[in-house]
């Protein structure tokens, strides 16, 4: 179950950055995922072969370059004082 939630829930921050493109995943019997684009629904344009979960998430993460994060001033002020409190570990 948490192998598929996490290829769906990368399918749907796919579909949110592609503006609700119809996206969607199949899961094949031994447990690989492919991506499925279903513009025309009478041939859904199969974008990758059968993938491993990992391999699947990273494809997906690919397909559309991902929204730049928003950050003020201050997350990033302290994104940079964790990292550094990190590298002295």
């Amino acid at each position: 179950m948490a192998r598929s939630t996490k290829a769906s829930n990368a399918v749907l921050r796919l579909k949110d950055r592609s503006n609700q493109a119809p996206y969607s995943m199949v899961s094949t019997a031994n447990g690989h995922f492919y991506l499925v684009l279903n513009e025309n629904p009478d041939a859904p344009q199969i974008l990758c072969e059968p993938l491993e979960i990992d391999a699947f998430v990273q494809f997906v993460n690919n397909v559309h370059k991902q929204a730049p994060r928003k950050a003020s001033k201050l997350d990033v002020a302290f994104e940079a004082k964790l990292q550094a409190s990190n590298k002295q570990k």
